[in-house]
């Protein structure tokens, strides 16, 4: 497609190269390297990390670092009005994880802002936040984010767009995330015996303590049922110390040791608070292997119920029972399995930043 050149500045708390990095950092770098491979100019704005270079240029991007996880804000406003207002920019994306960059108020040098907002934090401040900051930025995120309604926004999952529109904002456009595993042309051999994986940080917000707790209900039923936990984090130690019998931990592995875990397991049990999207749904879903999932904002739009996962009541007993349901129902798991690699294959990163680029091109043009 042929695309006038636009200049992008592009403000993030961390990218990819952070040691924090997540899903949003993901989107972020698969959707910008694709724009420089389009032709356009990319820069990115984050925090500084340990050992991180303060300017360097990652896959075509132009990567600039200052300030920590709390003054990335203050130090992005600073940086815009030394140096990159007078780049010349055309777009600026203001991406939102919880705490927005303010720039609709800073940002005056002609550039059009976009807001990137992959999900509200709602619940998030209690899991992740101690209080009383927990309750004062619950609080306070829609008075943050009424600043934005008049920002043409985009968003990754229809509920994320509904959370935006209940706020008044105008302009949402959803653009999903891509896959970050290539599917597969039918379903794998699985393991010879029932395995529920876990993927993920292991953090209050991912509830990885339901799964754990489900699956003492499942072993009761299904002696030789394994749970697979792949990931690392503050609460890895305290579930270490609270499993039962046939849990196995994992902690970080390599990208094709994790695909190649998920590939032979029977299920994926997806227990969050709230997703923007779900992305690790859906990268199991391209290794043939469907999902359990809480019916929440994100998971309800990455699985769809009875077609490539199943969504259950939030809760250890509901995820239990829907662990089972697909553990013991050979068809429906067969189903299941297939679905979910074709559901797979509606998605691409190269999709992804089309769909973005349609979004800046028509911002830039309406100056």
């Amino acid at each position: 497609m042929g695309w006038v050149s636009v200049r992008v500045l592009w403000f993030n708390w961390r990218d990819i190269c952070n040691p924090g990095a997540g899903g949003a950092e993901v989107y972020t770098h698969e959707v910008a390297r694709r724009l420089v491979g389009m032709g356009h100019e990319v820069t990115l704005f984050a925090a500084m990390f340990p050992g991180g270079e303060r300017e360097e240029v990652v896959d075509g991007v132009r990567v600039v670092r200052d300030g920590g996880r709390y003054t990335v804000y203050l130090r992005a406003r600073e940086h815009y009005g030394r140096r990159f207002r007078g780049e010349g920019y055309d777009v600026v994306v203001d991406e939102i994880n919880t705490v927005p960059f303010f720039s609709p108020g800073f940002v005056d040098g002609g550039e059009r802002v976009v807001a990137l907002i992959h999900q509200l934090a709602r619940e998030f401040w209690f899991y992740e936040v101690p209080f009383p900051l927990s309750h004062v930025g619950y609080r306070l995120e829609d008075r943050w984010l009424r600043g934005y309604v008049d920002v043409p926004t985009v968003t990754v999952s229809e509920s994320t767009r509904a959370d935006l529109l209940a706020l008044g904002f105008r302009d949402v456009v959803v653009v999903h995330n891509g896959v970050n595993v290539e599917p597969l042309g039918e379903v794998p051999v699985k393991a010879d015996h029932p395995v529920v994986v876990w993927v993920g940080r292991m953090k209050r917000a991912k509830r990885p303590g339901d799964v754990v707790e489900a699956f003492r209900v499942v072993r009761r039923r299904v002696p030789d049922a394994e749970l697979w936990m792949v990931g690392d984090g503050y609460l890895r130690r305290r579930l270490e110390s609270e499993a039962g019998s046939g849990v196995r931990f994992f902690g970080y592995v390599d990208g094709e040791t994790r695909d190649d875990l998920v590939r032979r397991a029977w299920v994926i049990a997806v227990p969050g608070v709230r997703e923007g999207w779900g992305q690790v749904v859906t990268d199991a879903n391209a290794l043939g292997t469907p999902a359990v999932g809480y019916d929440v904002s994100g998971l309800r739009d990455s699985i769809r119920d009875g077609f490539n996962g199943v969504l259950v009541e939030n809760g250890p007993e509901a995820l239990a029972d829907g662990m089972m349901r697909v553990l013991s129902d050979d068809g429906l798991r067969e189903d299941l399995s297939r679905n979910a690699i074709e559901w797979a294959r509606r998605f691409s990163w190269d999709k992804t930043a089309e769909e973005f680029m349609k979004v800046l091109e028509r911002t830039t043009n309406e100056r």
